[in-house]
Parts: structure tokens; sequence; C-alpha cells
């Protein structure tokens, strides 16, 4: 019987020990293929804060994760990157209402090998959280690109996906990848996931099934005016908090991709 036991134990433990093999392979694949299509967001972003009948004006620079879906420089990001306003709604402080507006300035969209394309923004959806970048200029060559078009299939509630970050300056700006899981899938007002919570993926990484199909870009969900936050699934785990991290699925980003590929053409150095 401890034999048996014993050989049982030794299976299974082999049997988790391929499982996670084939998941670290598949991860090493995934980033080898994708990683140039991530890349940095820089912004230089300006704001109004208005309160009590003043205004006081201020500018900051700063970079987010964007990841290119077109070679023609096609990038999209996190709208509360470059407008953090859905989070800084009118509030009240001593009975005056506080109000942000912002003004994006310049935008640059920074390649794996320090590249710097001027780009504009030409697209925004407040619902899924999203802003589209194209360059001012059509690119020389064109651009490593996600195919956001591949059929990932309905990812299940704990399967293992591959997240792809781009790390800041202080570390190069290399990318990471790490292997997470669906916590949850939620159905309404539309579809989109919830992964575990402590990953090392980042607001704007891509997702991908292990097949390496894309299933969509990690994006921030806002909590309905008046609405109430879900303390299990904030960033600081506590009640007052109303926004959270989510997957927003690949068929929705492309649904406006094919609008903002429309919105503006980029002219060629020649024609500008």
């Amino acid at each position: 019987m401890k034999t048996i036991l014993l050989s049982s134990l030794l299976a299974l433990t082999m049997t988790a020990s391929i499982m996670a093999d084939d998941s670290a392979a598949a991860g090493r694949k995934i980033l080898a293929k994708n990683q140039a299509a991530v890349v940095t967001v820089r912004l230089v972003v300006g704001y109004n804060v208005s309160y009590g009948g003043r205004d006081q004006q201020s500018e900051s620079k700063t970079e987010a994760v964007g990841t290119v879906i077109d070679p023609g420089g096609l990038t999209v990001i996190s709208l509360t990157t470059i407008d953090p306003s859905a989070m800084m709604k009118a509030r009240q402080r001593g009975g005056q209402e506080i109000k942000v507006e912002t003004e994006v300035k310049d935008v640059k969209i920074v390649l794996a090998d320090d590249t710097e394309l001027p780009a504009e923004i030409v697209l925004r959806d407040k619902d899924l959280d999203l802003a589209y970048l194209r360059p001012t200029e059509k690119p020389a060559q064109p651009l490593p690109a996600l195919d956001l078009t591949q059929p990932p299939g309905q990812p299940q509630v704990l399967d293992e996906v591959v997240c792809l970050n781009r790390l800041g300056k202080i570390a190069n700006r290399v990318v990471t990848v790490s292997l997470e899981r669906i916590d949850a899938r939620v159905t309404k007002p539309r579809p989109f996931y919830v992964l575990s919570p402590g990953g090392s993926s980042g607001i704007g990484s891509p997702v991908f099934a292990l097949t390496g199909a894309p299933l969509g870009i990690i994006l921030i969900r806002n909590a309905a005016p008046g609405g109430e936050a879900n303390a299990a699934s904030q960033f600081s785990g506590s009640g007052g908090s109303s926004y959270m991290p989510i997957l927003v699925p690949a068929a929705d980003i492309l649904d406006d991709a094919k609008q903002a590929l429309e919105a503006k053409k980029p002219t060629t150095p020649e024609t500008k």
C-alpha cells in the first residue's frame, strides 16, 4: 500500500512539473514573438484644477504601456493614463466642488529600439477605458503588431494565461512575462475577465492564451457614479476604491480599431 501511495504521489508530482514546464515554454514563445509590439508611450499632460472659484494649472510627464495592434502604428493604451479625470470626477471638499480637466500636449510612441514616433490620439472610448494613438507620420517600416483577429476561444475560470508588460526606464524598459490565471468572467453589461491579484501584469498589458492567441488588454473599469465598489476586486483592497483592472476582450478592442484606422490617416514625410 505504501508503495502504491508513493508511486501515485511521484506520478502526480511529475505530471505537475511537466505541465509547469509546458506553460513556461509557451510563455517564452509568446514573449519572443510579441515583445516588440509592447511599447512605451511617453506623455506630457496638462492639468487644470478648479476649486473655490480659482483655477490652478500644472503639467506632468509620464509613461504608460501601449500595445501596437496594426503595422501602421495604431497603438492602444488605457485612457485613464492620459485622462485620469474619470477617476477624479467632480468631488466635494469643504462644501466646494473640485473639477479636474486634462489636456494631452505631447505624445510619443517609444519602440523597443528606443526609436521615438510622434503620435496623436485619434479615438477615445470611455466605456472601455481605451485610447487609440497613431504616428503623425507613416513609419518607414511596418511595425511589429499584435494580431487581434486570431480566434482565441473563450477563456474559462482558472485557465492559465500569459501576460506581457514593459518596465520603466529604471529597468531599461525590458519586457516581462508572467503566468497568471482567470479568476472570474463577468458577462454584464458587457463581457470582461478578472485576473488573479498580485501578478506582474500592468495596465496596458496584452494577455494571451497558452496557444499564443491574444485574449485582450488589461485596462481599468470605473464604478458607475453613485455605485458601490467591491472590496474584493480593488487595487488597495479597501471598499473606498471605485476602480479595478480588468481584461477587455480582443473583440471589443477590434471594434473600435476599425473606426480608429479610418479616423485619421497619417501622412508620409514626402507628402506632408
